[in-house]
């Protein structure tokens, strides 16, 4: 079981907590990354693209021209897909493109993912600022001093209003609450900050119910 250090608010080392094999030392697996970012962008998509077909068009109603002796083949009506203006033929409709997977793969991705990050030593477990006002630049320089400026992710257990609308504006950053970490925003930031009680609240989300984490390790 490895400690991490805790990073205090106002900078220096806070202590160091420890974190569950089974959940931040789990083995990588790429493939189920690929599974589920693409469950997570299919979920995105709205799937609102339509098009009309020859019966959907307007006008048309009349026979462009008689049946026979002009020479010509024979048409019904200038909607159809032939004409300009004319119908879409097995044009895109209205669907959904979202699709499920099993949650002991979901789970098994967000562990993997994770676990990425703590074997590369992305991982940094921090208390947040305790912010007055709402300030860009103060969580700019916060996240400087815990070495994660550029592309992170800010994991907190409870709301913080202040935090999570002082980030916003910074490129590249983002703040997520712990019930909704997810593997496509973990993989696209370099840095996943985490204060204790996200660390928790991680470990209980990710393990397995009613197995404890020792004998999931050892699994």
């Amino acid at each position: 079981m490895a400690n991490v250090d805790v990073i205090k608010a106002g900078g220096g080392k806070g202590g160091s907590i420890a974190l569950d094999p089974a959940v931040f030392e789990a083995q990588v697996k790429p493939h189920l990354f690929h599974a589920e970012v693409r469950r997570q962008l299919a979920e995105r998509r709205a799937g609102t693209h339509s098009t009309k077909n020859r019966a959907a068009v307007s006008g048309g109603g009349a026979k462009p021209y008689r049946q026979k002796g002009t020479g010509r083949a024979r048409q019904g009506t200038i909607r159809a897909p032939q004409y300009q203006g004319g119908g879409v033929v097995f044009g895109p409709v209205p669907r959904g493109y979202h699709h499920q997977l099993p949650k002991k793969v979901r789970k098994a991705a967000l562990r993997s993912a994770v676990s990425l990050r703590q074997a590369e030593g992305d991982l940094i477990v921090a208390e947040t600022p305790e912010l007055s006002e709402f300030k860009t630049r103060l969580v700019a320089a916060w996240l400087g001093e815990i070495g994660a400026d550029g592309s992170a992710l800010i994991v907190v257990d409870e709301p913080d209003a202040r935090l999570e609308i002082s980030a916003r504006n910074l490129p590249g950053v983002d703040v997520i609450r712990a019930d909704g970490l997810n593997v496509y925003d973990v993989l696209r930031h370099k840095k996943l900050v985490l204060t204790p009680a996200a660390v928790e609240a991680t470990a209980r989300r990710l393990g397995e119910a009613g197995k404890p984490a020792a004998e999931e390790a050892a699994s």
